[in-house]
């Protein structure tokens, strides 16, 4: 993988970030050859895929090819073996081409690989880690149900235990990758009576007897990602499928998602930065009262304001980021990228459209792509308001309070 070989230009560095004149030789080697990937296989076809709603199984490929669909696994197991700060890059340069492969990347490496990585056993990694890190396989991450979305503990979906294994009934809902997936990380009851520590993790593969898959959702924005219900009805499960220990399901969602949202953070940083690059060039060429509109004061302003947002909310990304590479605490550090990146991306995407003006309303244009896409990065992996929570919860016991 290209990717390995960018590792060997040097080690990450130890400093702390605060620029891109921070960054190391293998993160910024690992950002330009994303972006050059992203301005060749993907910037030319978004659009298309997205009007489409078609799935993009060779660029997929290809971003396995260089290592980009298990950036943080280890090389033992089929990974690229590099950090999170390499992997927050990658999701930026890889978003700002095409925001719908951006999240199938994201589930990918966060929410699929990330929790069986870190709590998979030898053979679980064997047979769910390695062949899942070419593109070639995608896998897909099962928590939200039709009843409970942010109240991930009240898991309705039920694993009773059987002879040699477990039988789930329930539906899971608002699956990202729910029809390319071939296996899932699931959670559901395994006893009632003790609420959200009742709640267990297990690796489904897919296809198998007994799970359905709903509708594909017609979405407003990322549409070239599938998006379904998973129907479990007596599927049976063999007992070696459970990822960790019984109860500690919920542990294993809260830290997936902790991770999970730095990669979110990041694909609203290429979804607003992809939008101030349209809203500079159209600037630029557009004249008015005889004059570029960069050369507008109040045109200026709006730039400013973007480009304050982004540079704002890309620096707390990589801190958590940093954070996470450094075994240091970063739930709160993490839901302050996502909070702060998703409404950036909201933000410079309006603002991107006002530029541009009746331009930015039609299709003939990536703006208004760009806004649709946004949308979602306030609310998946935790709303902007779930957020909200986590940062004031973690702040006032870190006060002492």
């Amino acid at each position: 993988m290209i990717l390995r070989k960018i590792l060997s230009l040097s080690k990450s560095s130890k400093r702390g970030i605060a620029s891109i004149s921070a960054l190391s030789e293998t993160h910024q080697a690992t950002q330009k050859t994303c972006r050059d990937f992203a301005e060749a296989e993907l910037k030319p076809i978004a659009g298309k895929i997205d009007q489409e709603h078609t799935y993009p199984t060779t660029q997929i490929k290809k971003m396995g090819d260089l290592g980009l669909m298990a950036i943080t696994v280890s090389e033992e197991h089929g990974g690229a073996g590099l950090d999170y700060l390499a992997y927050a890059i990658a999701m930026e340069e890889i978003s700002r081409g095409c925001a719908s492969a951006g999240v199938i990347m994201s589930v990918n490496n966060s929410l699929y690989l990330g929790p069986i990585n870190e709590w998979g056993s030898a053979k679980q990694k064997q047979e769910f880690i390695t062949p899942f890190t070419t593109g070639s396989k995608v896998g897909c991450f099962a928590l939200s149900e039709p009843g409970n979305g942010s109240d991930a503990g009240a898991a309705s979906t039920v694993a009773k235990a059987v002879p040699g294994g477990y039988v789930l009934n329930g539906t899971k809902a608002w699956i990202t990758n729910g029809y390319e997936s071939e296996a899932a990380v699931v959670f559901a009851t395994t006893d009632k009576s003790l609420k959200h520590k009742g709640i267990s993790a297990f690796i489904v593969p897919k296809p198998i007897p007994g799970l359905e898959l709903g509708k594909k959702e017609d979405k407003l924005g990322i549409r070239a990602s599938s998006t379904c219900l998973l129907i479990f009805e007596d599927c049976k499960i063999d007992h070696e499928n459970m990822l960790g220990e019984a109860g500690s399901g919920f542990k294993i969602a809260m830290k997936s998602l902790d991770a999970g949202r730095i990669g979110i953070a990041a694909q609203a940083l290429g979804i607003a930065q992809a939008s101030l690059e349209v809203a500079v060039d159209y600037a630029s060429k557009r004249l008015a009262f005889g004059k570029p509109l960069t050369k507008l004061q109040i045109i200026q302003g709006k730039l400013a304001e973007m480009a304050v947002q982004l540079e704002s909310a890309r620096l707390l990304t990589w801190r958590a980021a940093w954070l996470k590479d450094h075994s240091k605490a970063y739930t709160k550090e993490a839901a302050m990228a996502k909070l702060a990146a998703s409404e950036a991306a909201t933000f410079l995407s309006h603002q991107c459209i006002q530029i541009l003006g009746g331009m930015g309303y039609v299709t003939d244009m990536s703006a208004e792509r760009h806004y649709r896409d946004a949308r979602i990065t306030e609310i998946y992996e935790g709303t902007s308001e779930i957020q909200k929570l986590v940062i004031a919860g973690n702040l006032i016991k870190e006060m002492g309070f």
